[in-house]
């Protein structure tokens, strides 16, 4: 009995380990600002969804899926609700990036310059990830660059982050600015 528990075990843990299977959890209602020089990713897919609260408050998001990025000059930024602190994560500057593998991003917007490489607009979601709506909108690239990355975020996992040159801090009153 403990075999097939074990093998089914290792093949999640595998999956979400590649991007196959989307790590779950439920979200704190609350966004974060993630800002970088420039975003470098392979594998790209686009696609709507939710994420949920855990009083079951669902939010509408994008999701992006990247098999793989770097992220130059990143900075990610949490504001405390009602309060003059910002947490702020620095990494991935001085030419050598943050990198990311199997990172997945649930967002309410993004801005900057974009480039994609072998683009397919309109693809079943489904197509992309068999978790997603069916029916609903999709598209996919082979490489992305997206130059002034400006986003703002509710969650964000990956198999595999590394934050080069990691600065975390904690900002308070006049000093509390976010990444943008």
């Amino acid at each position: 009995m403990m075999v097939p528990a074990t093998a089914l075990a290792g093949a999640i843990v595998f999956g979400m380990a590649n991007g196959a299977i989307a790590a779950s959890f439920a979200v704190s209602g609350q966004t974060f600002k993630v800002g970088a020089s420039k975003l470098e990713g392979d594998g790209f897919k686009q696609y709507g969804g939710f994420v949920r609260e855990k009083d079951g408050t669902a939010h509408p998001v994008a999701v992006s899926e990247i098999t793989s990025a770097e992220l130059y000059d990143l900075c990610q930024s949490v504001k405390v609700p009602d309060m003059p602190i910002v947490l702020t994560i620095n990494a991935g500057g001085g030419g050598k990036p943050a990198t990311a593998k199997g990172l997945l991003i649930d967002m309410d917007s993004l801005g900057g310059d974009a480039t994609f490489e072998n683009i397919k607009i309109g693809r079943d979601a489904t197509d992309l990830n068999s978790g997603a709506t069916p029916k609903s909108f999709g598209q996919s690239a082979d490489h992305v660059t997206i130059i002034g990355v400006e986003q703002v975020t509710r969650s964000t996992s990956a198999a595999i982050f590394t934050l080069n040159g990691l600065k975390l801090k904690v900002n308070m009153g006049k000093d509390a600015k976010e990444c943008f």
